[in-house]
């Protein structure tokens, strides 16, 4: 499907990992339409940074909507292929009252792009979907069979639209695969993810929080691996199935901040919090389907990533950190 230029709709395209997928797929040479609702989860203008470079090409084309409410149809007309990224992230806010937004944002907005779908017909579906759905994972590596036990409201709405997308794909025959990401980090990452705060803090001097005693373990991926096996899933022979992308290694957070400080040069200031509500214990993705149905493999190993996002965090906030080095 992408192996001649075709033109392609990438929702929530100035997010993370949208904008570097919109980025990839422009340099494919594809025509890519983005699709962004701008919400206030982090600043606008930062999401417009997001999307400098692909703003730059002439086969970009950025529509601002809400697939909600907003004239889904039209958005996505003539694509062969939507990678449906958009959703409300974040596990901690997805409690009380907020609740709604995640409804709103990651099932009805899926459920609305869906019936776009039903219109429109497409070649391929890749949604975006989150190892948060496992939540504590009875074995590692967490194979796509096991029972998935979402353990915050996140997890359940991100399964919830998982489950939409195979529910439409039996009834209209679209042609779905989700992807369950684990912990996408590198440039651009969002501001209230854990390595963006924990480099915000580094080089302000200010201490760390860390939820729980930091022993809980991530499987990290880097956003240039996750965004390959995006791209991939969209021409492999994988409809109707679910898909992990993980970085290859489980990694605890105090190592992580042992890494940075050997990358960084500087001693990180360490607060331990209690454990957040919703935070599984440990993730741990088996990536076998990945390999032998995508030909995917991740190539950027944790050390290399962490050094790419400090380097690119210390270019984005236009300072050198101005405390004692180790």
């Amino acid at each position: 499907m992408l192996d001649s230029p075709t033109r392609v709709v990438v929702t929530g395209a100035a997010g993370f990992v949208g904008s570097h997928l919109c980025d990839r797929l422009l340099g494919m040479g594809h025509e890519v339409v983005g699709i962004d609702s701008f919400s206030d989860y982090y600043e606008r203008a930062r999401k417009k940074q997001n999307l400098e470079s692909a703003r730059e090409q002439s086969g970009f084309r950025l529509v601002e909507l809400d697939l909600v409410d907003g004239d889904v149809a039209r958005a996505i007309r003539g694509a062969a292929v939507v990678f449906h990224l958009a959703g409300q992230p974040g596990v901690r806010p997805s409690w009380g009252d907020h609740f709604d937004q995640y409804v709103q944002d990651n099932i009805v907005a899926t459920q609305r792009l869906l019936e776009a779908l039903r219109e429109h017909p497409v070649k391929r579906l890749v949604f975006a979907s989150s190892s948060s759905v496992y939540g504590d994972a009875e074995m590692f590596p967490t194979k796509e069979t096991a029972l998935p036990r979402p353990v915050s409201p996140y997890g359940m709405t991100k399964l919830a639209a998982e489950h939409l997308t195979f529910v439409y794909m039996r009834n209209f025959g679209i042609p779905a695969t989700s992807l369950r990401y684990f912990t996408v980090y590198g440039p651009r990452q969002r501001p209230d993810m854990a390595f963006c705060r924990f480099m915000e803090a580094l080089a302000d001097g200010n201490e760390i929080e860390i939820y729980g005693d930091g022993e809980q373990t991530r499987e990290f991926t880097f956003v240039s691996d996750a965004v390959d096996g995006t791209v991939k899933a969209a021409s492999a022979d994988v409809v109707g199935q679910v898909v992990n992308l993980g970085g290859g290694s489980r990694v605890s957070v105090n190592r992580v901040l042992d890494t940075l400080a050997e990358i960084s040069g500087i001693e990180p200031r360490r607060k331990y919090m209690p454990a957040a509500l919703g935070d599984p214990r440990h993730t741990g993705a088996s990536i076998n389907v990945a390999r032998d149905r995508l030909g995917w493999e991740p190539r950027v190993s944790l050390r290399e990533g962490l050094a790419k996002q400090w380097e690119w965090f210390l270019a984005a906030s236009a300072r050198r950190p101005e405390v004692s080095p180790l």
